[in-house]
């Protein structure tokens, strides 16, 4: 079964693991912990505790301790990745298939039941199908506390533009379940992000504030995430490679934000000056953290630090270089 953004996998050894990207190696799917068994967790479901992991170096430092095995180079990344073999995978958790079980389901907690009437929502705003709407995150693998988020999952270009139209129109009605978040909401987030991705919070603020794949339903933290359809996805693993060529800070305007809105985002860049680091053309942003979804858009000057990566597309003979965010958490977007 292809896995893709969005989905979770549960290892032979009772690790749930969040899905990372569209592409992957044959017979191995690319993904980080997120859920991890634990006598003294939090969490608990069919007997069993569990901790839930944030950040990147806190799953990396679990994999060397406990599955050093899954710690991969990948060549055609050029980076070290968590790579799960497929024997190793014992169940899927697909977004789609569990709200089917929602939709199904008299006997919900008051989660679940938020979680549904949100989608219900959207869909008939919309007219989306129900075959193209999932829920991800702690609901998709029971393991949610009644404080959890939203955290939907939307499949298709044409469908995830119908839901970010209805979203922008929702946030500008106050008296709407679906709204944005205040600055008193969006200071806890920074609090909470900061760890990860480390900018002011002035900076954080001018980008956040505006965001509508992220906020309140009835109280209740939401994060969407939308996912181009399989059909769309014009890419097999080895066809797109990725060579580390440095690290760079870099001043840009937006030339299209058509992909911004996606997980994973890319912006294409005019009139680039390199400020620092690695000097080559770069033309792209990218990014596998649906925290840099709509961070910019077209026309805006942005000031944004990365990793450096020449781009080999091998289907159409040609290369680029591009800036990837989001690996270390002094990478950065920001409005200039």
């Amino acid at each position: 079964m292809k896995a893709r953004e969005g989905d979770l996998i549960e290892t032979i050894d009772g690790l749930i693991l969040d899905v990372k990207g569209l592409v992957h190696p044959p017979r191995k799917v690319i993904a980080f912990p997120r859920f991890i068994p634990n006598p003294q967790g939090e969490r608990e479901r069919e007997g069993v505790k569990y901790s839930k992991v944030y950040n990147i170096s806190t799953r990396f430092k679990f994999l060397e301790q406990k599955f050093p095995q899954y710690i991969v180079y990948d060549s055609v990344f050029d980076e070290q990745l968590c790579e799960v073999p497929a024997e190793d995978i014992k169940r899927y958790y697909k977004p789609v298939n569990r709200l089917r079980e929602l939709r199904c389901c008299e006997n919900l907690d008051e989660l679940e039941r938020d979680a549904l009437k949100f989608l219900e929502l959207l869909k008939r705003c919309t007219n989306i199908p129900w075959s193209k709407v999932g829920i991800s995150g702690s609901l998709l693998v029971k393991l949610h506390t009644p404080k959890s988020d939203i955290d939907p999952v939307f499949y298709g270009t044409e469908n995830c533009h119908k839901i970010y139209e209805t979203l922008k129109t929702t946030h500008k009605d106050k008296e709407n379940a679906i709204r944005p978040y205040s600055k008193e909401e969006l200071q806890r987030l920074y609090q909470f992000r900061f760890q990860d991705t480390q900018t002011s919070f002035k900076d954080f603020l001018k980008t956040e504030s505006r965001k509508v794949l992220q906020g309140k339903f009835k109280n209740r933290d939401y994060f969407i995430r939308f996912i181009k359809d399989r059909l769309e996805i014009n890419a097999e693993y080895g066809m797109i490679c990725y060579k580390n060529v440095g690290y760079a800070r870099i001043k840009a305007e937006i030339e299209a934000d058509s992909e911004a809105i996606f997980t994973p985002c890319s912006y294409e860049l005019r009139n680039v000056t390199v400020l620092n680091g690695t000097r080559l053309k770069i033309d792209e942003i990218a990014s596998f953290r649906g925290r840099f979804c709509e961070q910019a858009r077209t026309g805006e000057v942005i000031i944004a630090q990365g990793k450096v990566e020449k781009v080999t597309d091998k289907r159409h003979n040609r290369e680029h270089f591009r800036l990837l965010i989001g690996n270390k958490p002094s990478d950065f977007m920001v409005l200039a």
